[in-house]
């Protein structure tokens, strides 16, 4: 199933990730990003709407409490709110191709030798 993930800007100044209902015009299952400083820059991070009350990602917002919507916004932010909504992990190209280099010339776990 696809989903519309869509980053807003709520009226309260609030940055959230959620999945949009078209039918009943709100965001559900609501992440809010947290920005952080460090040393390095800003790093990001995705909590519950409702934290530190509520650990789980849910909660709805009608359409009229958003006030901008991104139109575009980093593809791995959407992997990381797809795999704290689902449990699921997913892998990049870059993981995959990291897979193959840590294949190539080393053992397998029955002791044979790859190639």
């Amino acid at each position: 199933m696809s989903y519309d993930i869509r980053l807003v800007k709520l009226i309260n100044g609030e940055t959230v990730l959620g999945k949009w209902d078209e039918e009943t015009k709100c965001l559900k299952d609501l992440a809010i990003l947290q920005t952080v400083p460090t040393q390095q820059g800003v790093q990001m991070m995705l909590m519950p709407f409702g934290y530190p009350f509520e650990t789980e990602i849910a909660g709805e917002i009608k359409a009229d409490h958003i006030l901008y919507t991104y139109k575009s916004f980093p593809e791995e932010l959407k992997n990381k709110y797809i795999e704290a909504t689902s449990n699921l992990t997913i892998s990049s190209a870059r993981d995959l191709s990291a897979l193959n280099k840590m294949a190539a010339g080393g053992k397998s776990p029955s002791g044979l030798i790859l190639k």
